[in-house]
C-alpha cells in the first residue's frame, strides 16, 4: 500500500511537471499567431536552478536585447573587478604656493569614476566632493590660481560612445557618453516653459541650442540632441505649454565640471586669473595629446563600492555605468581603455564560461546599440553561472521586480522586449529564464511577455 502510494506520488509530480513545457509552448505559439507577434522573432530559455532544461524555443538565436544584456557586464565585472572596487579621483596643482598663490594649474583626475557627483549615493553627491574639495583647498592655503582649472581626462581614450548607438539616443540622459572624468552621471536637465528654454541645471559652457520644440499636449514627446565635444544642441518634438524638465547628455561632462569648480571657488573669494580646460580639448586644439606635468596632489576622493555600482546599474539600468565598465575592464586587464578592447574582453570572459562565442555578438556593455545579438540561452547560461559565485548576492540584489511579481531585468528598445532573471514557483520550483522578443508590433510588449512567463509561477 505505502509502495503504491509513493508511486502514485511521484506520477503526479512527474505530470505536473511536464505541464510547464507543454504550457510554454502553447503560450509562445499564441504570442507568435498574435496581431503584435505575427513578424516577431522569439527566443525563451527555461532551466531549473541547476541548469536542467525545461523548455526552450529558438534558445540559441541571437536576438537584439536591449538592457538585459547588462548581466553580462554587471557579472564580469564583480567578477573581474571585485566587489569592493573603487574609483578614485585626486585633485592637485602644478608649480607652487607661495604667501596663498599659486604659480600653477588646478588639476582635477580620475580614472573614469561614473558615480563622481551622482545623485544617488548618500555621502556622495555634487555637494559632498565640493565640500570637500574646498576644505582640501583651504588647508593648503590658496587663494589665488595664476594658472587654469584642468581636467585631466586622458585615463579613457577620447571616443565617449561606443560604435552603433542611435543618433536619437545621443542626446538624451539615457545616451551619455563615457570620459575619463564624469560629472553628474554626464546629465543635465532642461527646464522649457511654453516651447522656450528657461534653464539648465548645470553650465554647458559655450553651446548654443537650436530650438524647435513645440508647446503642446500633456505629456513630454521631446527629444534632445547633443554630440560629444559639440559646441550645438538641438530639441526638438513636442512640451506641455507648463514649466517641465527634460534631461540631456552633456556634451562635454570634464568642462561642465570645470566651471563649476571656479564658481566653487570664486565663491570663496579664491581668486582665478587663467581659464578652464581639459586634456581632451586641448588635444583637439593642438592635435596633440598633452604631456602631465609633475603635480603635487593634495585630495584624494574615493567612490562607492563596485557592489552599489552595480545595484543601481541593475535596478535603474544606467547605461553611462555599463560602458565604463567595459572601459574600466579593459584598463585593469588589457592595459588598453577602450571600447573594442573592453567589448572583445567581455565576450573571451564568457566564451572562458562555457558560452558559445556565435551567441554573444556584443556591440556595447549596456545593451542600447541596436547592433547586439544574443540569445537567450547564452543570458541563462551567464545567470547560472553568477548565481554560484561569491558575489552572487549582491548582483541579484539589483534585479528589480516587476509589475508581474517576478525578480528579473528587463531591457526595453523599440519593437523589443526582454525579460531574464530567476523565479521561485508558489511549489517551490527554482527557475532560470530568459525571454526576448524583436519586432514586436503590439501596444503592450511587457503584458505579452507576462503571459508566458506567468506559467512558471
Amino acid at each position: 500500500m505505502r509502495s503504491w502510494f509513493l508511486v502514485l506520488v511521484l506520477f503526479v509530480n512527474f505530470s505536473v511537471a511536464q505541464t510547464i513545457p507543454q504550457k510554454l509552448e502553447r503560450a509562445v505559439e499564441n504570442l507568435s499567431k498574435s496581431a503584435g507577434g505575427l513578424s516577431a522573432n522569439i527566443s525563451l530559455y527555461v532551466s531549473d536552478e541547476t541548469g536542467n532544461l525545461i523548455y526552450q524555443h529558438n534558445g540559441n538565436l541571437g536576438l537584439t536585447t536591449a538592457s538585459t544584456q547588462k548581466i553580462f557586464t554587471a557579472a564580469a565585472a564583480l567578477e573581474t573587478l571585485g566587489k569592493d572596487y573603487r574609483y578614485s579621483t585626486t585633485a592637485s596643482y602644478t608649480g607652487k604656493i607661495n604667501n596663498g598663490v599659486l604659480s600653477g594649474d588646478l588639476v582635477l583626475k580620475s580614472n573614469g569614476d561614473p558615480t563622481l557627483g551622482s545623485w544617488r549615493y548618500d555621502g556622495y553627491k555634487p555637494e559632498d566632493f565640493r565640500k570637500k574639495l574646498i576644505a582640501a583647498l583651504t588647508e593648503i592655503g590658496i587663494k589665488t590660481i595664476e594658472g587654469d582649472i584642468v581636467i585631466d581626462d586622458s585615463y579613457f581614450d577620447i571616443q565617449t560612445v561606443p560604435g552603433g548607438w542611435p543618433w536619437n539616443d545621443l542626446g538624451n540622459y539615457y545616451g551619455a557618453g563615457v570620459w575619463g572624468v564624469n560629472w553628474r552621471e554626464n546629465q543635465f536637465d532642461l527646464t522649457v516653459t511654453k516651447g522656450i528654454i528657461s534653464k539648465t541645471n548645470v553650465p554647458l559652457p559655450e553651446v548654443a541650442w537650436m530650438n524647435d520644440v513645440q508647446a503642446r499636449g500633456t505629456s513630454d514627446q521631446s527629444l534632445i540632441f547633443t554630440a560629444p565635444y559639440s559646441s550645438v544642441a538641438y530639441i526638438n518634438g513636442s512640451l506641455p505649454s507648463k514649466s517641465t524638465t527634460v534631461s540631456g547628455a552633456m556634451p562635454n561632462p570634464p568642462i561642465t565640471l570645470a566651471a563649476e569648480v571656479k564658481s566653487w571657488i570664486e565663491a570663496e573669494n579664491i581668486e582665478l586669473r587663467g581659464t578652464t580646460s581639459s586634456y581632451s580639448l586641448q588635444r583637439i586644439a593642438t592635435g596633440k595629446t598633452p604631456v602631465s606635468q609633475h603635480a603635487t596632489v593634495f585630495f584624494s576622493y574615493e567612490s562607492p563600492a563596485l557592489s552599489q555600482i552595480v545595484f543601481w546599474f541593475l535596478r535603474k539600468s544606467v547605461n553611462l555605468y555599463g560602458e565604463n565598465l567595459i572601459k574600466t575592464m579593459a584598463a585593469e586587464k588589457k592595459n588598453e581603455p577602450t571600447f573594442d578592447a573592453g567589448i572583445s574582453y567581455l565576450k573571451s570572459f564568457w566564451q572562458s564560461k562555457g558560452i558559445a562565442g556565435n551567441m554573444i555578438n556584443f556591440a556595447d556593455g549596456s545593451g542600447l546599440s541596436p547592433q547586439n545579438y544574443v540569445s537567450a540561452k547564452a543570458e541563462v547560461q551567464a545567470l547560472l553561472y553568477s548565481k554560484k559565485q561569491s558575489w552572487f548576492p549582491q548582483f541579484v540584489e539589483g534585479f528589480p521586480t516587476q509589475a508581474n511579481g517576478m525578480k528579473m531585468k528587463s531591457g526595453t528598445m523599440k519593437n523589443t522586449k526582454s525579460f531574464a532573471g530567476y523565479h521561485t514557483a508558489k511549489n517551490g520550483n527554482e527557475y532560470v529564464f530568459s525571454i526576448i522578443i524583436n519586432n514586436y508590433q503590439g501596444n503592450n510588449s511587457s503584458q505579452a511577455l507576462y503571459d508566458v512567463l506567468s506559467f512558471l509561477k
